[in-house]
């Protein structure tokens, strides 16, 4: 082992032997969708030096992408008063955002964040919130372009997500729009109202030709990717999803980003500010490693 490594290992040792000293173990508070997303959690905080039981505890609210569950998850969580709060998604951060914490918080997957108000700048976060994001609004637009290279017909787009509030669809609206108008999408749909209007736009364009479907970041239909995927398949629709996951649960395509890969990255930020550091001073990092499946 190099002497800098050596040194390194021995300080993040220090650190933690100084947390157990403090005679408490440090908290975190994780607002996640599902729970697969635990283990990947736990598994990342453990590479860092963080044991379960030991040094750290965490307290989990499991929301399946519900809006209202967010909303009273992130109250019961903020009445726990952890050393860090966790956010995974949209829905997730808005839900925290929303009860005005001061407590430290990271989020994973959030989309356009400036924008939304949860930070002041890439650079500069401010205040206490800080993480990272794999969503630039510009992917909007290479969905709908990806979208109508495997399917050249396609001239009506369904925009697919949660309608309901903090699920930030406008971040990609923008340049969905601007890239349709180019190449010949001459009408866009989108659901309306609540979450249970999802299943009824996907049906709504199964009887009509040259339809296709662009599935925007969203909790709820992550953790419906196995229904929704089957649904899709069964109406005989290109649809084009920005997870992995839901390839792998049956969709035919997706540009986007690993999401466990995605929150391991956000967890070394929990654990610097559960060693100390200040989150304003945390810059906000874009994840652009994006890949084709």
């Amino acid at each position: 082992m190099r002497r800098r490594e050596f040194v390194l290992g021995l300080a993040m040792l220090a650190n933690i032997g100084r947390a157990s000293a403090q005679g408490r173990a440090r908290r975190v508070g994780a607002l996640i969708a599902s729970p697969t997303q635990a283990n990947v959690l736990e598994t990342a905080l453990r590479e860092k030096g963080w044991i379960l039981g030991r040094n750290l505890q965490i307290e989990y609210r499991i929301t399946q992408g519900d809006t209202n569950l967010s909303q009273a998850y992130a109250q019961e969580l903020l009445a726990l008063q952890p050393d860090v709060l966790f956010a995974v998604t949209n829905t997730s951060m808005a839900a925290l955002h929303a009860e005005h914490s001061n407590i430290p918080t990271v989020f994973a997957m959030v989309s356009d964040p400036v924008r939304m108000h949860y930070v002041k700048s890439f650079s500069k976060p401010g205040g206490n919130v800080t993480g990272f994001t794999p969503f630039e609004p510009s992917l909007g637009g290479k969905w709908v372009s990806l979208i109508k290279e495997v399917a050249p017909t396609i001239d009506h787009i369904g925009i697919v997500y949660n309608p309901e509030p903090g699920n930030n669809s406008s971040a990609f609206r923008k340049s969905i729009d601007e890239v349709a108008s180019k190449v010949g999408i001459t009408s866009i749909v989108t659901p309306s109202g609540d979450s249970s209007d999802i299943d009824r736009l996907i049906r709504s364009l199964k009887d009509e030709p040259n339809g296709g479907l662009i599935f925007l970041p969203d909790a709820i239909t992550f953790v419906r990717r196995v229904q929704i995927s089957a649904l899709v398949a069964q109406c005989r629709l290109p649809a084009i999803y920005p997870l992995r996951a839901f390839c792998d649960a049956g969709g035919l395509m997706s540009y986007g980003v690993n999401i466990d890969k995605n929150i391991a990255s956000a967890v070394s930020y929990v654990d610097r500010i559960l060693r100390g550091a200040n989150p304003a001073e945390l810059p906000f990092k874009p994840q652009p490693c994006l890949s084709w499946s």
